[in-house]
């Protein structure tokens, strides 16, 4: 599967408004001034993990759990993705106690090691270092993400906003109107960071200049967002330029 068919068009596209957005984000016109960051498949990639629970704990019932059925869940709520797991395999929990369950087990393995992704460990300790606020912006819950937030140096991520702690998930903007609000933002002063469908569409629905960082599933073409290969080509100094590139899609 081809997560970005659209990347060689989108490219030359935004190659193209370079020389007009260049000079306004070297001086500053629309920089953003926090970075939004969504958690799973962006920093860290626990999908693996997420996946092999999902796995155990249906097939521990007799019921059976394809490839295309976990991708299905990428990005999702973890309501959604109980409700989805209960409703396609009739285990005898309830959506909540599927949540549970694959929370303690994936809990568990990141304790043990947290696998970072390319490039977003550095990106986030040089915006720490340069004063740069960081809002983690996920639909794991707080429990989870205590876990990241605890393996990075105290002050990394200014807010943190979790699953449980809005009453819609992703792909609804409520997640990132929140965390530029609780940074003392607008959103269109944030930049935000996605690899999921569910996630790009919220962080653009929330009028976030967002950069998407494809990984396990399909980046949608959508006004307000400018795609990345990865970020470990991505510094701190690249973010103005990005962003603009981002509003230049509207």
């Amino acid at each position: 599967m081809n997560p970005t068919p659209h990347l060689n068009h989108l490219d030359a596209r935004l190659d193209a408004l370079d020389a007009s957005t260049s000079m306004r984000a070297a001086h500053g016109s629309h920089a953003p001034r926090a970075i939004l960051w969504d958690m799973d498949g962006t920093v860290i990639d626990t999908e693996p993990y997420w996946m092999e629970a999902e796995r155990g704990l249906i097939e521990s019932y007799g019921a059976s759990w394809s490839e295309k059925q976990a991708f299905q869940l990428v990005g999702n709520a973890l309501p959604a993705t109980g409700q989805m797991i209960k409703d396609q395999t009739g285990i005898p929990l309830t959506p909540d106690e599927i949540v549970d369950v694959l929370l303690e087990q994936v809990i568990e393995k990141l304790k043990q090691h947290v696998p970072w992704r390319p490039g977003a460990r550095e990106l986030l300790l040089a915006a720490h270092e340069a004063g740069m606020p960081c809002a983690l912006v996920t639909m794991s819950y707080e429990s989870f993400a205590r876990v990241l937030v605890d393996a990075l140096p105290a002050g990394t991520f200014e807010v943190v906003v979790t699953g449980d702690m809005v009453s819609a998930g992703k792909p609804d903007p409520e997640a990132y109107v929140r965390a530029a609000a609780e940074l003392g933002l607008r959103p269109d002063q944030c930049v935000a960071i996605e690899d999921s469908a569910t996630g790009v569409r919220s962080a653009v629905a929330a009028g976030v200049p967002t950069l998407a960082v494809p990984h396990l599933v399909e980046i949608p073409q959508l006004d307000g967002l400018v795609v990345v290969p990865d970020l470990a080509a991505v510094s701190l100094d690249d973010l103005p330029r990005l962003a603009e590139r981002a509003r230049a899609t509207r």
